[in-house]
């Protein structure tokens, strides 16, 4: 058998903890998975894995084996890479992670742009706002929205991402129209889990104010909280990514319009600058250049 792919069968055993998620996932049969682990402790004369009924786990030496079969797959990739017919030919796969709102409102149709003029290329896109660990992800690429990206990462602009406070036409009709910053504690308000739950600060000139707001829904995940304001849940407190596009179509009201809430930055972040691969530097710059003159 193929030892490269008895390799990335058994990373994906090791990192799934079950034989049949990774048939699933490389779309074999089971006992072709348990084959090509065989074949990997057959070549290294060691067990690799404890296996029983409930879970998969590593022993000692699998360990070590997965580490060393994820380089040698991360090598094997690059010299495929390098070697393709072609000095603009990209293949492979790179896997990405982003939030969900970003990933809907923009990256999605980034990323198809990208493919077209990649067609060799596979991405895998993980949607989602936790903070995974990249290295453990085998992430290539994370788009996040931060004022601090994680130090330990490599974090390279993408583009400013401001915020705005809308509500729907109908909601401010019923409720009014805030004309100052201590007006929201008398209002509805929707909020992010992680950014400015109960007290949100806004500045014009040299003045900021930091206000508390009751929440009457609050969400990790940006897109609830836009579909919440349109339906006339509130005033929500929304990235322009997400809400120009229903202001300009009217369905959503800029609320104290001359006030600004702090602005963030959206990343691309990546483990290491070391081994970084063809393909992706040319999703870095691809992104960089889309993302120049944000089209929010």
């Amino acid at each position: 058998m193929d030892r490269l792919t008895a390799m990335r069968v058994f990373c994906e055993v090791a990192l799934s903890g079950s034989f049949t998620a990774t048939a699933d996932k490389l779309e074999m049969s089971r006992a072709m998975v348990t084959r090509h682990v065989a074949e990997m402790e057959d070549w290294l004369q060691a067990r690799l894995l404890h296996r029983t009924t409930r879970r998969v786990t590593l022993t000692d030496a699998g360990e070590q084996a997965l580490r060393r079969s994820q380089q040698m797959l991360e090598l094997a990739a690059t010299v495929e890479e390098e070697t393709a017919a072609g000095a603009d030919t990209l293949r492979g796969q790179l896997r990405l992670t982003c939030s969900m709102s970003f990933a809907h409102a923009h990256l999605a149709a980034a990323i198809a742009a990208f493919l077209a003029l990649h067609p060799r290329l596979r991405i895998d896109l993980n949607v989602g706002d936790s903070a995974l660990d990249l290295v453990e992800a085998r992430i290539d690429l994370a788009i996040r929205i931060s004022r601090d990206p994680a130090p330990l990462l490599i974090a390279r602009p993408l583009a400013p991402c401001d915020s705005v406070l809308v509500a729907a036409p109908a909601y401010l009709a019923l409720r009014g129209t805030p004309q100052q910053p201590a007006e929201l504690a008398a209002h509805r308000c929707l909020s992010h889990t992680h950014f400015g739950k109960s007290t949100w600060t806004l500045s014009r000139d040299a003045q900021a104010l930091d206000v508390d707001v009751s929440s009457h829904c609050t969400a990790n995940e940006s897109t609830v909280l836009l579909h919440a304001a349109l339906a006339g849940g509130g005033i929500a407190l929304l990235p322009t990514y997400l809400a120009n596009a229903a202001v300009a179509r009217g369905e959503l009201q800029v609320v104290l319009a001359d006030w600004r809430l702090p602005p963030m930055t959206i990343y691309a972040l990546y483990a290491s600058r070391r081994h970084l691969s063809p393909a992706v530097r040319a999703l870095l710059d691809f992104l960089v250049e889309r993302f120049s003159s944000p089209p929010w």
